[in-house]
C-alpha cells in the first residue's frame, strides 16, 4: 500500500461593496490520501516477446503497450493512442519484426512496420481478440465475447479478410493462438474446454486436448511442446498425446503467457493486472504487481469499502486501505459476472457491467447469483429503488425500474444516463453528456418531468448528498467537486482524469468514476486512471 497526503488550499471568494472582490483562505480545507494502490497496468492482456528480448504487454483498459525489461520489470517504452494504439488485447511479432495487435473493442487490427509505420490490416467488427503469425508471415486473428469468426488478414491491408471459421461460437471462436511445429493453427475454446487446430488452407479443424475449465491460451515452447493456459483454474499445463501436466499454479483470472529464449514462463492476469516470472521450481516473480486494476463504482458496506474492478470486486479497510476481501470472476462463465458498478442491497451487492449487458444481484458471504437482469443495453449503474432494481441503461437512453416482471420508465431521452443516487425517498441521475444531475423520482413514484438540481458539470458520473448539497466526479477533469444548495461549487480534489470509451458503441463512462460517503464530511473515490483509493475529509 502507497499513501500519499495532499492538501489543496482553497480560495473563497467573497463579494465586496462596489464591485471589489477579495479573496480569503476557506477554513474548510479539504484532505486529500491515498490510501490504497493497484497494479501498474489496467489488467494485463497479451503478452508477446520481441525481436528486441523485451516482453510486449497489452492492455485494453489501459488503452497502452507496456514494453519490459523481463528480468528488471522496468517499462522501457510505452505505446498509447497518442502513437495509434487504442485498446488493445493481444499481440504478436512477424518474421520480420513488424508486431500487430488487435483491439477488442473497435475491430481495429493494426500494426507497425519495421519503419515504425502504423499499418492496418483490417477493420473487422467488435470482438478481434487473439492474433497470431505463421513462421512464413502469414496472419491470424480470431474473435472472441464480441464475435466468433477465425480470419486470416493481409498484413499490409490490401487483401480482404479470409474468413477460416464462423461456426465455432457460441460466445468465442477461439482465444490466446498459436502457431504449430506440425504447421497447424492451435487456439482454445473457451466455453467448451477444448484445445483444437486448423489446417488454414483446407479450413478443417481437429480437436487436440479437452477437458479444461476454461482454456485462454495456448503456446509451444522451444522443444514444439504445447502448453495450455486454464483461467479458471490459474494454472498453466503441458499437454502430450492428450494428457495434461501442470506445469505451473498462479490465480484465477490469468489472461495469457510467453516464453523467453530459454522457455521461462511469463504470465499476465487480466483480473488483477500482474506480469509475472515462473521459475523452473514453479515459484514465481512479479515483473509487475497485481491488485486493483480496473477501479470502478464503489459503495460502503459493513464498514468497509467494496469496490467494483470489472473483472473482480475487491473490499477494502477504510481507515488503513488493506485489501480485506477479492471475489474474482472469470468472462462468461463465472457466476458472479463482471462488475464496473456496483450497490449495497442489504446483505447482497449489485454489481452492474454493460460489457456483460446485465445487472445481477450478488451474495458475497455465501458466493452465489441471488437475481440476474439480462439483456439490457448498455447498464452503466443500478439501485434499489421503491423495492425495484433501478437501472440506468444507456443503450435505451433511459432509467428504468424492473417491477413483478414489468419495467417502469423512470427517465428517457437521456443521452447519458450514468450515476445513480437514493437520497430521502427521492432518485437522482447524473448525464454525462448534459452535464447535470437530475431529480427522476419522488416518494417512489416518478416525477412528471425531471428536476435539474446541478448543471454546468462536465462529464459527472458518480456522485453523493451531503448536507450542503452534491460532490460528483467530473471524470474528464479529474474533479471532486462540491455543489451547494444555492449552485456556488468548489474544487475539494483533483485527481487524474478518467479514460474516454473504447467505441462509441459503448457508454462515455466506459469504467465508471464511483465516489462514496462514509459519514458527513469523509468521501473515498475510485482513481480509475492510477488504480488508486482516495480518501477525502472535507
Amino acid at each position: 500500500m502507497n499513501r500519499l497526503s495532499a492538501y489543496l488550499p482553497l480560495l473563497l471568494v467573497v463579494a465586496c461593496s462596489e464591485g471589489d472582490v477579495a479573496l480569503e483562505p476557506n477554513p474548510l480545507v479539504p484532505t486529500v490520501e491515498i490510501i490504497a494502490t493497484g497494479a501498474n497496468i489496467a489488467g494485463a492482456n497479451g503478452i508477446a516477446f520481441g525481436p528486441d528480448g523485451l516482453l510486449y504487454a497489452a492492455s485494453v483498459v489501459g488503452s497502452d503497450i507496456s514494453v519490459l525489461d523481463p528480468n528488471s520489470g522496468e517499462r522501457v517504452r510505452h505505446y498509447t493512442a497518442r502513437d495509434g494504439v487504442i485498446g488493445p488485447d493481444d499481440i504478436a511479432f512477424a518474421p520480420d519484426g513488424a508486431f500487430y495487435w488487435t483491439s477488442i473493442l473497435t475491430g481495429e487490427v493494426a500494426g507497425f512496420n519495421t519503419a515504425g509505420e502504423k499499418v492496418i490490416a483490417a477493420q473487422l467488427p467488435p470482438g478481434p481478440n487473439p492474433i497470431t503469425f505463421s513462421p512464413d508471415g502469414r496472419l491470424f486473428v480470431a474473435q472472441c465475447f464480441l464475435g466468433t469468426n477465425l480470419y486470416e488478414l493481409d498484413p499490409t491491408g490490401e487483401a480482404a479478410p479470409r474468413i477460416i471459421s464462423d461456426t465455432l461460437g457460441p460466445g468465442c471462436g477461439l482465444n490466446g493462438m498459436d502457431w504449430g511445429p506440425d504447421n497447424r493453427l492451435y487456439g482454445p475454446r473457451w466455453f467448451t474446454g477444448e484445445i483444437v487446430s486448423f489446417d488454414v488452407d483446407d479450413n478443417s479443424m481437429r480437436v487436440e486436448a479437452a477437458g479444461f475449465e476454461t482454456p485462454a491460451a495456448v503456446k509451444f515452447n522451444s522443444k514444439g511442446e504445447l502448453h495450455v493456459l486454464d483461467t479458471a483454474r490459474g494454472e498453466i499445463s503441458s499437454v502430450a498425446d492428450g494428457v495434461s501436466t501442470v506445469a505451473a499454479k498462479l490465480s484465477p483470472g490469468l489472461d495469457n503467457f510467453a516464453f523467453d529464449d530459454q522457455d521461462q514462463l511469463f504470465v499476465s492476469s487480466f483480473a488483477d493486472g500482474f506480469i509475472s516470472a515462473v521459475n523452473k521450481d514453479g515459484s514465481t516473480r512479479f515483473l509487475q504487481p497485481g491488485g486493483m486494476a480496473h477501479a470502478g463504482g464503489i459503495t460502503i458496506k459493513d464498514g468497509k469499502a467494496i469496490v467494483a474492478d470489472l473483472h473482480a470486486i475487491r473490499s477494502y479497510n477504510i481507515t488503513t486501505g488493506e485489501a480485506v476481501l477479492t471475489q474474482r470472476n472469470i468472462v462468461g462463465v463465472g457466476e458472479m459476472g463482471g462488475a464496473l458498478n456496483i450497490a449495497a442491497d442489504g446483505d447482497n451487492l449489485i454489481l452492474t457491467s454493460w460489457f456483460d449487458g446485465d445487472v445481477r444481484i450478488w451474495d458475497p458471504v455465501g458466493k452465489k447469483r441471488m437475481a440476474q437482469y439480462p439483456d439490457l443495453q448498455g447498464p452503466v449503474s443500478a439501485v434499489r429503488y421503491n423495492g425495484d432494481i433501478t437501472v440506468a441503461e444507456h443503450g435505451k437512453h433511459r432509467v428504468v425500474a424492473f417491477s413483478d416482471g414489468h419495467e417502469i420508465e423512470l427517465a428517457t431521452d437521456l443521452p447519458a444516463p450514468t450515476g445513480l443516487l437514493i437520497e430521502q425517498r427521492n432518485l437522482y441521475v447524473s448525464d454525462r453528456i448534459l452535464g447535470q444531475i437530475l431529480m427522476i423520482a419522488s416518494a417512489g413514484k416518478k416525477l412528471n418531468k425531471p428536476v435539474i438540481v446541478a448543471d454546468n458539470l462536465t462529464t459527472p458520473e458518480g456522485f453523493v448528498m451531503t448536507n450542503r448539497g452534491f460532490v460528483v466526479v467530473e471524470a474528464d477533469l479529474g474533479f471532486i467537486t462540491e455543489v451547494n444548495s444555492a449552485g456556488d461549487r468548489r474544487i475539494l480534489a483533483e485527481i487524474p482524469p478518467g479514460t474516454q470509451a473504447g467505441s462509441p458503441a459503448f457508454p462515455p463512462s466506459q469504467v465508471f468514476n464511483g465516489i462514496a460517503l462514509v459519514r458527513e464530511g469523509l468521501l473515498i473515490v475510485t482513481g480509475e486512471t492510477n488504480r488508486s483509493l482516495y480518501r477525502i475529509s472535507f
